[in-house]
Formats: C-alpha cells, structure tokens, sequence
C-alpha cells in the first residue's frame, strides 16, 4: 500500500507543476480523482479495514466519559508509536496530539473527539458496551478510528507532505468543552485551518454533507435554584411556596422565543429537569431547575440569557421567593455557534466530490444541536463535515445520543480516506500559493 501511495502521490506532483502558476486550484478535478481513489481503495483492503473495526470495537466495548478516556488515550498513543507518529501527551488530561509531515508551513490539522456518554447500550451485538451506564452513543469511537486511519495512510507518504498534519483526539466534548481546554493547552496556535467529521445517522454510508456558514448553533445551560419558606401542605399560607415560583418561571421562559424573538431568527429554551421536594403533603424549601438555550448568532446566545436570569429573578421575587442562575460560564459556557469557513467547505466540498461522487456530498440542513469544535472556529479557519452512516438494513438510522445508536461500518475506510485526501490536498494547494507568491 506504501508504495502504491507514493507512487500516486509522484505522480500527481507531476501534474502539478505541469500547470499553471496563475491557477487557483492546484489540483484539478481530476487529479483528486485519482488521489481519492487511492486512498479510498487503501482504506478498503481487508487487512486495512479489519484493523479499522479492531480498533473502533475495542474502543466501544470499553466507553470512557469526558477527562476520563484513559483507556482511549493508550489506544491512540500505542497505534501512533506502532506508526511512528510522534505526538504530544497529555493534552487536556487525556488528549493526543500527533504530527505527521515536514514540521512547517502550511499546517493543517484533523479533529476526532474520544469521549463517551452516560447511557445504557441496548443494542445487542458482538462488540456492545461492556461497562454499564456508559456507551459510545454519539459516534466518537468510529471518529478516533478513522482518524486514526488517516494517520496511517499519511503516515505513508510522510516524506511527500508539502507541510505538517496535525491530529487532534480531543477529550470531554460531551459537556465539558474539551476542545475549549485543548486549544489552552495543545500546540496548536500555528495551525492554519482545521477540519472535523462526524458521523450522522440520516445520511446514507458511502455519503458526506456539510455546508458554508452557520450549521450547528451555541448553545448554553443553566441551573436555576428558587428558595422559599417550606411548610405543611395543609398550611400553604405560611409558606413561600417554590413550586409555585419555579412553575411561573418555566411557563414565562417559553415567551422568549414565542413573544421575544424574531421569527425568521432560530432560537431555543429548553426546561429539561425539574427537582423539588419528596414529600407530597411537604412544601420543599427550594426548587431546582434547569435546561438549555441555543441561538445560531452571538447576540441570539447574549439575548436569551439575559431574558432567562431576569425571567427566572422576577418570578421568584413576584412570589416572595429568592433565585440564583447559574449559567456555568466558568467551564467555558456557551458554546459559540459552529461556523463553517467558505473556503474550508469549498475544499472539503471539493475533495468529497472527488473521492466520492458529486452526488455523494449532501448539502447538511441546519441543526440546532452543538458541537464544542465550535471553539476551533473561533480561533481558525474550521469546518465540520458528517460520514453517513444511514443503512436500512443494517438500522443504522438511530438518533445520535439514543441507546439504539448503531454504525454501519463502512463508513470507516470512507472518513479515514476522506480525512486524509482533505489534509493532503490541503497541504499541496496552500504550499503551491505560498510558493507562486514569493
């Protein structure tokens, strides 16, 4: 395989300067083409793509949550020194960050989160969870394989990289804003752009989807506890009834976006739990509340929590109760909204149509779900891209986050070559510009 990517490779250096220096694109249509294929044919051969599922059922069956994916970490760092990857360690407690190529400009990195959720796996099959209450329920195991993936194919043609490829396995992406830590923490301040896929279960194996723009929005929670005066049900009027606060509260906070925001703008306020008291003739002392608010613009994400601080304050005192909000904006809260840079997804839209099929790439609908690679984007030229995972037969159609959830495996040789043709191309169009203007 080694040899068959170099040879690729020459060759397409070959057609490159064979072109001229007044092009903007310095790999044509075609020549993707053929850099696609090799690295999708690759990424297919049964002993590459045994070892894909090896390492991704491995990682299933031993979930690990945010800042606790030790397990994980060994895998990926044992992997790379199988390759010969040099990498840094520990990023974020946990995270892996490997380097692959010249050392130098352009530097172009690939993303892959590694951790799990706090779910029960009911989906029987050979290589289902087998630690209890955790499961890989939101694809990061298929994501660190086919990064991985990429890593070996790149790994391969090191000595052709015009630039370096980092690769980031970031840790705590499930509510712990990993990503916000690892850019604190990982060498990454010279990293020029930076990609990151996904698997989705609503687009077909064998497809990708993305699109320009905002695509994911921020999103932020918060935890309101109102306090009262407790008392005997029977005695409601010696009481400063909670319960009654909190419901007035969770009612008004609805208006936001039904009376506050703009129609045409998108905007979210969730109540997802509600605690207060055991007792059913006992007025607690205090209730406790909480949920989450998402925008798809800053001044969205700005507006709404000021209306929840105000909203859930006044109720409270209107019922001659206290309240605090506690947004979590220590640990990095809200998350911003994912923002696709154009020139990174006229690339990646690119690459996709070459390797895979004009008809293979999706245009993604707009979400109102998060992803803490947001923080990328706030730094650097970013965007994310999802790997379909979608077979009927197989049903592979479970929302993400559902104990259902269920990969169709063939999506793996597909993201890790998909990885590894945009860091390639990446590397020889932005080496290629650098080098018509000097």
């Amino acid at each position: 395989m080694e040899l068959n990517l170099k040879w690729c490779f020459s060759f397409l250096l070959i057609l490159l300067f064979q072109s001229t220096w007044a092009s903007e694109q310095y790999h044509t249509e075609t020549e993707m083409e053929l850099l696609g294929q090799e690295l999708l044919e690759s990424a297919r051969q049964p002993e590459f793509f045994d070892w894909l599922k090896r390492v991704r059922r491995t990682i299933h069956e031993h979930p690990e949550l945010g800042f606790e994916e030790h397990k994980t970490s060994q895998l990926i760092r044992s992997e790379l020194d199988s390759l010969g990857i040099q990498y840094q360690w520990p990023v974020a407690k946990t995270g892996v960050i490997a380097s692959i190529g010249s050392g130098s400009k352009p530097i172009f990195a690939l993303r892959a989160d590694m951790d799990a959720l706090p779910l029960q796996e009911l989906v029987d099959w050979e290589s289902k969870s087998k630690v209890d209450g955790k499961m890989h329920a939101c694809g990061h195991d298929t994501h660190v394989a086919m990064l991985l993936g990429a890593a070996k194919l790149l790994q391969s043609m090191k000595d052709q990289l015009k630039g370096t490829v980092k690769l980031v396995f970031q840790p705590g992406e499930e509510g712990y804003s990993g990503a916000r830590h690892v850019l604190k923490e990982g060498d990454l301040s010279d990293v020029d752009a930076i990609i990151s896929l996904h698997v989705y279960p609503t687009v077909p194996t064998g497809s990708i989807a993305s699109r320009a723009g905002p695509i994911l929005a921020g999103a932020g929670l918060f935890t309101a506890t109102i306090r009262g005066i407790g008392a005997h049900g029977a005695q409601p009027h010696l009481s400063r009834d909670p319960i009654l606060a909190a419901s007035s509260a969770i009612v008004a906070l609805q208006q936001i976006v039904s009376r506050e925001t703009d129609p045409l703008e998108s905007g979210v306020v969730t109540v997802g739990y509600f605690q207060g008291g055991k007792a059913r003739n006992v007025i607690p002392e205090f209730v406790e509340f909480g949920g989450t608010f998402r925008s798809l613009s800053r001044e969205g994400l700005a507006y709404l929590q000021r209306r929840i601080k105000q909203i859930v304050e006044m109720q409270a005192v209107v019922h001659q109760c206290s309240a605090v909000v506690d947004f979590m904006e220590d640990e990095g809260l809200p998350h911003p909204v994912m923002v696709n840079d154009l020139g990174l997804y006229e690339h990646g839209k690119r690459v996709g149509e070459a390797l895979l099929g004009k008809s293979k790439v999706e245009v993604l609908p707009v979400t109102m779900g998060a992803e803490d690679f947001s923080y990328f984007s706030e730094k650097m030229p970013a965007a994310i891209f999802v790997v379909g995972i979608k077979n009927e037969t197989l049903k592979s159609y479970q929302p993400l986050h559902s104990p259902y959830f269920f990969v169709d495996e063939e999506a793996l040789p597909v993201g890790a070559a998909v990885n590894a043709a945009l860091a390639v191309t990446y590397l020889e169009n932005h080496s290629a510009e650098s080098l018509s203007t000097n």
